[in-house]
């Protein structure tokens, strides 16, 4: 699958202020990843710390928070990580499957789908 980008708008808990980031696709990462300085200005607080192992089996820690993600007009509440400035925005699996959306790997775009239900 390719490597691509998307445009992702990102608020904090009042939601009266949406900035606009380019996030990477990452179906392998299961929450998003934003500059922590950008959530902090948005207002959005950390609620607790977490261990993530890096694709290279690193463990580091990190905070979480939540966040209002907007896309194609719809918006939804999700956990964030709060990341160091050199570090890409993510967008992470469980806000793309929040927002009903998946990966196509062959025009690296995010497509509308269907919520599953088991």
């Amino acid at each position: 699958m390719g490597i691509f980008f998307t445009p992702v708008e990102i608020a904090g808990p009042d939601q009266e202020r949406f900035e606009t980031i380019d996030a990477l696709v990452d179906t392998g990462a299961s929450y998003s990843m934003m500059p922590a300085s950008l959530l902090r200005s948005l207002g959005v607080s950390p609620f607790e710390g977490q261990e993530f192992r890096l694709a290279n089996g690193e463990m580091i820690h990190r905070e979480i928070g939540e966040a209002y993600i907007r896309m194609n007009n719809d918006v939804v509440a999700t956990l964030v990580v709060f990341s160091d400035e050199r570090s890409h925005s993510i967008l992470g699996a469980m806000t793309l499957e929040q927002l009903n959306l998946a990966v196509d790997p062959v025009d690296t775009r995010l497509v509308p789908t269907s919520a599953i239900r088991t």
